[in-house]
This record gives C-alpha cells, structure tokens and sequence, in this order.
C-alpha cells in the first residue's frame, strides 16, 4: 500500500476506507476554533478515528487530551497522548490491573458511579504506587450509566475523598437526550437544561469542599451548544471531524463529509441494477445506511455480507463493470472499525496512509 502514495486513487484496490484530508482539517478547525472562542477545552473522543496520526492532528489543532471509550484504546494510544480520560466505568480485576500497569508517562481518567468500584480501584493504585484520576459520572439524563445528579454526586465525591491512592478529579456526563432534536431553537435549550444538572452537580461538590477541575460532556450530536454552557471545562467531540450520514440526518450537524469507501463495480447483471465488493464487512448500517456519490434516480440500497445491491429508478449503463464508486459512510463510528487503514486524500491523490490501531481494542 505504501507504494501507493502519490497515486490517483483509482489506482487503490478495494474497498478501501478514504478520508479527504482538506475536509477533515476543516472540521478539526472548526471544532478547535469553537471551543476557543468560548474558553473551553477540547478532548475529542477517539473511538471512531482509532487512529494516532489524527489524535496528533487533533493535538496540533489545540487539543489538551483524548477521550477513550475502552481501555485498550487507551493502551495503544499512550505512546503518543499522556492525557487521556477513558470514558467508561473500568470494572474487575483483570481490567484494574491493565489500567494501573499503563505507562507512567500517561496520566489516565477513568469514570466512576459506584462505591465497590471506587474501593476495588483505590486498593489497585496503592499497590502500584499510583494515584489514579477519576471523574464520577451523573446521569443527566441519557438514562445509561452515572448517579444521580446532585446529592449523590457529593456522597460520591465524600466516598473518593476517603480513599488513598485516588484523586478526584471532577465529573463526566453526557447530553445524548438531546442529538436528534431537529430544531435549534428547542435542541438548544435541552441541551443547556441537561448539562446545567451538570454544572450544578460540580457547585455541589464545590460547596462540600470538593476540588472540581474537570466537568466533561459534549458530543457531535450537540455541538455547538455543549461549548457555549457555563461552567463547562472540557468537551468530547470527535465524530465531527469526518461527518457522516448519520450526524447529518439525525443529528441535525452540517460537518463536511470527509469520510467515504471506496469500491468497485463487479457486476451489472441489469441496467438497473449495480453490484459492489462492499457489504456489511465494509460498510456499517447501523446508525443509516451509506450514500453513493454521484448516482442519480437511486431507487434502494442493499448490503449483504460481502456485496451492495444498487436498484436505480431508470436504465443506465454507468456505471460499468470496474468503475469505482465511492460512498459517505452511514456512521463513521462503526465503519472505521471494519478496516485496517485509513488512506488519507487530497485532490484526487493518496497522500497517507494510516493503521487503525485502535481496531479490534473492545476490551
């Protein structure tokens, strides 16, 4: 693949994963600049990139840190980011020890919402000779993980205090209740109302005494508003540097769409119908289904394991069979994973080529 650089990208066998890097920058700009405008962090969520020569694009943009959504992302991503919050509740003994034996040069965050596995994650620490950073999770209404806002957020708080070998950072929530709402007017307040049950759960802790550094929150789904609400340190957008289908149609989001797979024709068996070597293995549908660029009277799109079943409403011998045919990926999220590189563009033209290395890191 490497001898590829410099290559128009008709010349990449297929199916292979593109992103547009003038579009990607733009996105990363965009997000970056946002959140300085309005004096907040970034910590972008790498669990749809998984990719390290992006985390480091996203650093070089202004990012403090990353967030991960498993620890073994975290593992493959500590050469290259000291600051990482693992967005996720780390549970059980095999777990903790991966956590604590994590290089020493990265400073890790990990969520809590529960007192067993606050005295489970305190107890490996000590042991280690480490302190170990957590953010306690608050439900804010996602209805998923987290306690409850306000009252138990302190008695948390109380219970972290109380252990050696952890320091409490601050606290993590997400406004997910709020991404499909179609219309800013309404889709802004839900946002500011969700988080606000944040923010107040930090002055609670505040008032108790408690140090809160970090309140985190913030998706794709809920930019720009997440960065606008006071009281707000850090937020996790990380989807919106590629846009897909998916932000853009349920989500209401107007990012570039910079992530795209490219494929070939195999087979036009009618003049309707349009057959690729890019199925369910390379294309996920989860969250929508992916869009093909440059077809017209479209009539469905059908994924098996292996191919995509084009229906077009009228004849058309275009495309033929070995033409390429590129797609906006449905979720960049669960379409980055399937692959093992990214293959980075630029005017027509292979300029990187990027491991995955995050791919496969579920545990």
């Amino acid at each position: 693949m490497r001898s590829l650089i410099g290559k128009p990208v008709e010349a990449l066998d297929t199916p292979a994963l593109l992103v547009d890097l003038d579009g990607m920058a733009e996105n990363i700009a965009r997000i970056s600049g946002t959140c300085r405008e309005n004096g907040v962090n970034w910590r972008p969520h790498t669990k749809g990139n998984k990719t390290i020569e992006i985390v480091r694009q996203e650093l070089a943009a202004g990012a403090i840190g990353i967030t991960c959504a498993k620890l073994g992302e975290a593992e493959v991503m500590a050469p290259a980011v000291p600051d990482i919050l693992i967005a996720n509740q780390i549970v059980g003994a095999a777990k903790i020890r991966r956590l604590v034996q994590l290089p020493r040069s990265v400073d890790a965050i990990v969520a809590v919402d529960d007192p067993a596995n606050v005295a489970e994650l305190a107890a490996a620490a000590r042991a280690h000779g480490r302190r170990q950073r957590v953010v306690i999770e608050v439900n804010i209404g996602m209805n998923r993980a987290g306690v409850a806002p306000g009252g138990p957020v302190v008695e948390l708080a109380r219970v972290i205090a109380a252990h050696g070998g952890l320091e409490f950072a601050g606290l993590m929530g997400w406004e997910s209740q709020a991404t499909r709402i179609p219309d800013a007017s309404e889709k802004e307040p839900a946002v500011a109302e969700a988080i606000g049950r944040l923010t107040a759960s930090a002055d609670a802790c505040r008032a108790a005494g408690y140090d809160v550094r970090i309140v985190s929150c913030g998706g794709t789904g809920t930019f720009p508003y997440c960065v606008q609400q006071p009281g707000v340190t850090e937020v996790q957008v990380g989807g919106g540097i590629f846009g897909d289908v998916h932000y853009r149609d349920h989500y209401h989001e107007d990012f570039r769409c910079a992530l795209t797979v490219l494929a070939t024709v195999t087979s036009r068996p009618t003049p309707t119908r349009i057959i690729l070597d890019a199925g369910r293995k390379t294309l996920s549908s989860d969250a929508a289904m992916p869009e093909p660029l440059g077809l017209t009277s479209l009539r469905s799109i059908k994924l098996s394991a292996e191919h995509a079943t084009i229906e077009l409403e009228a004849p058309n011998e275009l495309p033929r069979a070995g033409d390429k045919l590129a797609f906006i990926v449905g979720y960049s999220d669960t379409t980055v994973h399937l692959h093992e590189e990214i293959v980075g563009v630029r005017n027509g033209k292979v300029e990187a080529i990027w491991r995955v290395v995050g791919r496969g890191k579920i545990k």
